[in-house]
């Protein structure tokens, strides 16, 4: 059972570092003070150092030429000094604001459990969770006793009745995923929606890819999960490893394409329980849903199979490759596959979910599976900063509402308010002047815009998880328990009105998003410093910074798929044939220009400009509307040079600052497959190329790498 999954802004994917040679500039080219010298990168919480206007100068490399690399012309000095920690797999802004968070709330767990606050008070349950999860030596001498009561559950299974009734149960794994959203068609009411789920590994291409690197994946794969069964005392493991990735390649054909499951056009599809009983023959769905108390009446959200008709209005063909059967040959599959097959699958998952609440040996293997192999990560993270993702996990808004009391002052909260005002008149004056767009698109979307929720820092009111109660002595029952109440707290919710003032992301996260259904934009309080947002920048800064991060989760309500929904957050037409063309053409475009992006095998393994369309989207609109918002601001006066830099080119640095990153190249790779955002270097360089007004600030010419001609530069919004 998971929770509902907003549209996420910060998602740092690959990096590369290019240095190309130097030329002269339009206006005075911004370059690192002479007395400068580099210096290790630091947390933003320790340097302080955002010199005279926000931007840190002394990382520019003036070696290199804004319009070769504008990202390694701001931070080329950056990285040349920076290594990525053992225990990381990627370093940059948006990981630095995340060990200043991580550090506060480790001073906060800290007090807690020394305090030994009252039972039952929110604080006990907070410090039990924490107490709980470090206290290994216990963890270490309880062995696998915890685990046994569920692992002996799953060998007890003897009928397909029995698997699916652990396929439903909180702490289980399972191949049908659950979780209930306000209906994207209806979004005042909560529905349950289902799709394929129970892959190991992270996405079907990692079965399907019969290259060398990814069978090299898939036989260490093996390995893993014969080690995971022995430890659960099943007999011949590695044979029983064989048959589950057998199973989990057969799920994997049955699911769809990353980039597909991106159209909601495709995803929506409601269907009456009695509906669902003429794809479920043999009953799995009956007892799936029986056991967690969904009655009869609701209808059920998933996708089925596509029509030609929506494969052709998606520009899609049915390739085998891209959209496998859907729940139908899930369903089937499910039926088909041996109990004792989903005995081992059920061990082996229970374990591999589980392993950092049992004995190091399998939090070990876990990582050096998941965090060496998959991701390049070195070591593993210290326990107390993976606690305080446990802690999250079970109790989070118990500690974030300490947290946003201690670390989200009011003042950030009115500028906020401000910056957002202002990009909303921002947006109101792009539509007013969009050519591509007609008269009746523009009056809805203009009533779109009026209807934006922004939510800013904090929630005004937490959960409180009544009923949930961590102990201090039993860390794998506290994470069961908690998957039970989220599981229960979620279905207790179907057919009911949506709560509008729900966050799904903590104030203690670095990161922000768009949430369709509600049409919110939502920024937590971890976020709002710098080089996000700072009080004492100039505001060419924050709008070039946190003011396109506010634009680029607005721009989420109007690309590829937001613009799919209406106003009030429900999934509609609204568009008129000839301006969706439009876009569409437009969308067009700017797809092509992030295919050709390749970071590896000399130009063979790219971006993907349809997977990656929305954030695409979201970034240059985002900037646009920030851009737009900061000349508003000025009030028609012209922008003061502060260091020697204009308020343009301040602004554009604030931009490629805020995507500063270096990453493991492992995963760098797997995002390439996984992740819906573009690697930081082209959420830079990708969108600044298509800026009139960046070339202008940065004398940016033909015959430089990034020069687009201007027939050929995209502005959507």
């Amino acid at each position: 059972m998971t929770a509902t999954f907003p549209r996420r802004f910060a998602v740092t994917t690959a990096v590369s570092a290019l240095a190309l040679l130097a030329a002269p500039v339009r206006a005075e080219q911004p370059a690192p003070p002479a007395s400068a010298s580099p210096a290790a990168a630091i947390p933003a919480s320790e340097s302080g150092d955002w010199g005279q206007f926000g931007i840190q100068m002394q990382y520019i490399d003036p070696a290199v030429k804004p319009g070769n690399d504008f990202a390694t012309y701001v931070s080329g000095k950056w990285t040349a000094v920076t290594e990525i920690p053992a225990d990381k797999t990627r370093i940059g802004a948006f990981d630095m604001l995340d060990d200043l968070s991580k550090d506060r709330l480790h001073a906060i767990l800290d007090e807690l459990t020394a305090a030994k606050p009252a039972p039952g008070t929110d604080e006990a349950r907070i410090a039990d969770a924490y107490r709980a999860y470090m206290n290994e030596a216990g963890i270490e001498a309880a062995g696998l006793a915890p685990a046994r009561p569920f692992l002996q559950r799953i060998a007890a299974a003897k009928t397909l009745d029995d698997v699916a009734a652990l396929f439903a149960t909180p702490g289980f794994a399972s191949p049908l995923g659950l979780f209930v959203a306000a209906d994207a068609r209806n979004s005042d009411i909560y529905a349950p929606y289902l799709l394929n789920t129970g892959l190991g590994l992270p996405d079907r291409s990692y079965y399907l890819d019969d290259s060398a690197k990814f069978r090299g994946i898939r036989a260490k794969y093996i390995d893993y999960l014969a080690f995971m069964l022995g430890q659960a005392d099943i007999a011949n493991p590695r044979t029983e490893a064989l048959k589950i990735l057998a199973l989990e390649t057969a799920m994997a054909r049955a699911g769809w394409d990353r980039t597909v499951l991106r159209n909601v056009d495709l995803t929506y599809n409601k269907l009456t329980r009695a509906e669902l009983g003429a794809i479920d023959r043999k009953g799995v769905l009956q007892g799936f849903f029986a056991r967690q108390g969904i009655a009869p009446e609701y209808a059920i959200v998933y996708h089925m199979p596509p029509t030609d008709a929506e494969l052709a209005a998606a520009k899609l063909t049915r390739d085998p490759a891209q959209i496998g059967g859907g729940m139908p040959v899930l369903l089937q599959l499910i039926a088909d596959t041996p109990v004792s097959t989903w005995r081992s699958w059920l061990a082996a998952h229970f374990l591999s979910d589980h392993a950092q609440f049992l004995p190091r040996a399998l939090d070990d293997a876990h990582f050096a599976f998941f965090g060496t192999l998959l991701s390049g990560q070195q070591e593993q993270k210290a326990r107390w900063r993976r606690g305080i993702g446990v802690v999250e996990g079970q109790v989070g808004e118990l500690l974030g509402s300490i947290y946003a009391d201690r670390y989200f002052p009011a003042a950030n909260k009115a500028a906020m308010a401000e910056l957002v005002g202002n990009l909303r008149k921002a947006m109101a004056e792009n539509l007013k002047d969009l050519s591509w767009m007609g008269a009746d698109t523009r009056k809805q979307a203009e009533a779109k815009l009026a209807s934006f929720t922004p939510k800013i820092g904090a929630p005004e009111t937490f959960k409180t998880y009544d009923g949930l109660v961590p102990h201090a002595d039993t860390p794998l029952a506290n994470q069961l328990a908690a998957r039970k109440w989220q599981s229960e707290d979620q279905l207790r919710r179907i057919g009911k009105p949506v709560d509008r003032a729900e966050w799904f992301m903590l104030p203690q996260t670095v990161n922000a998003y768009y949430n369709s259904t509600f049409n919110e934009v939502v920024f937590p309080a971890a976020i709002l410093q710098p080089p996000f947002f700072n009080l004492a920048a100039d505001p060419a800064v924050n709008y070039g910074a946190i003011g396109a991060v506010i634009g680029h989760e607005m721009g989420h309500g109007f690309d590829d798929q937001g613009a799919k929904s209406d106003g009030t957050g429900n999934l509609r037409d609204w568009w008129t044939a000839q301006d969706k063309a439009n876009f569409e053409a437009l969308q067009d475009r700017l797809a092509a220009q992030y295919d050709t992006f390749c970071p590896f095998d000399e130009g063979k393994t790219c971006v993907n400009g349809r997977l990656t369309m929305g954030e695409n989207i979201g970034d240059l609109g985002g900037l646009s509307l920030a851009y737009k918002a900061y000349r508003l601001s000025l009030n028609g006066k012209p922008a003061p040079v502060i260091g020697g830099t204009t308020g343009d080119q301040r602004f554009f640095l604030a931009w490629a600052q805020v995507w500063r990153s270096m990453i493991r190249e492992p995963l760098a790779r797997q995002h390439l497959v996984v992740d819906p955002h573009s690697p930081p270097q082209y959420r830079v360089n990708g969108v600044v190329r298509n800026f009139d007004e960046w070339y202008e600030a940065f004398g940016v010419k033909s015959g430089d790498t990034l020069y687009l001609p201007p027939e050929e530069r995209v502005r959507i919004w």
